[in-house]
Order: C-alpha cells, then sequence, then structure tokens
C-alpha cells in the first residue's frame, strides 16, 4: 500500500477539523454579538460544513458523510467551550485566553454540559444528521441545455 492514500485521508481529517474549529468559533462570534444562544444555527453550520467538505475536501458518500458529521459536532463543542471561557473570562475581568488557561479543559467541559439544553443537543444532533445526509448524498448528474428548434 502506497502512502498517498493514508496522506489523502489524514489531509482530509485534518481539513474537517480545521473546518469545523472554524466554524465553532464564528458561531461563538454571532452568539456573543447577538447576545442569545444560537443553537439553531446548527443546521446552516452543518449543511455549510457538508457542502465545502463534499466539493473540495472528499468526494461524496460515507467517508465525507462521516467527515462532515464530525465537523459539525466539533464545532457545535468547540462554540460551547468557547462560550464558557467568555463567560468566565466576563465575570472574572480577565482575557478569554487567561480564562482558558486558568480553567483548563475539564472546567469549560463541565460548564458547557452544564449550560447544554436538551432543545439546544435537538439542534446539534439535526445539523450533525444533515451534514452527513447532504454529503453522503450523490451529486446531480449534469444535463445538457435544451436543443433549440
Amino acid at each position: 500500500m502506497s502512502a498517498r492514500p493514508l496522506l489523502k485521508i489524514a489531509f482530509a481529517a485534518f481539513s474537517a477539523a480545521m473546518l469545523g474549529l472554524a466554524a465553532g468559533a464564528l458561531w461563538m462570534v454571532a452568539t456573543l454579538y447577538l447576545r442569545q444562544l444560537l443553537p439553531w444555527l446548527a443546521v446552516p453550520v452543518g449543511a455549510l460544513l457538508a457542502w465545502t467538505i463534499r466539493q473540495v475536501v472528499l468526494r461524496p458518500g460515507i467517508g465525507a458523510a462521516v467527515l462532515a458529521a464530525l465537523a459539525t459536532a466539533l464545532a457545535a463543542l468547540y462554540m460551547n467551550l468557547l462560550l464558557a471561557a467568555t463567560r468566565i473570562a466576563g465575570e472574572m475581568g480577565m482575557g478569554l485566553i487567561d480564562a482558558m488557561r486558568t480553567a483548563g479543559a475539564g472546567m469549560l467541559w463541565q460548564l458547557a454540559r452544564l449550560a447544554l439544553t436538551p432543545v439546544a443537543a435537538g439542534w446539534f444532533v439535526t445539523g450533525i444528521v444533515l451534514a452527513a445526509a447532504i454529503a453522503a448524498r450523490p451529486p446531480r448528474p449534469h444535463l445538457p441545455p435544451p436543443a433549440r428548434p
């Protein structure tokens, strides 16, 4: 077995992870700007991630569906962790990076888990399932333009 397929898989996984983290950060900015939780953004974020992964990273199929679902889950998780860190930073009067270092991953995880509501979890699951469905769907065949008489 050559190294090319392994490198392709590693690059696809790395790209999906970076796309998920970027989407989560952007989602957190929108949440802070509007000053309310936006769990419904999991649906458009999942659709956008799925479309990007199937167009740029991998061909549509099971691999793209798994990567899109994981990227959407990572975006939701990262958004919740960043939101917990911004709450700590705001209440303690410190910067975001200092709050993340001081709190640590365990505390941020627990705070994010405590803030998770059943409605938000439902939106996250909906976004993940939609992302997998969009990424797995085969592309539509291109039809030739109709002939003119």
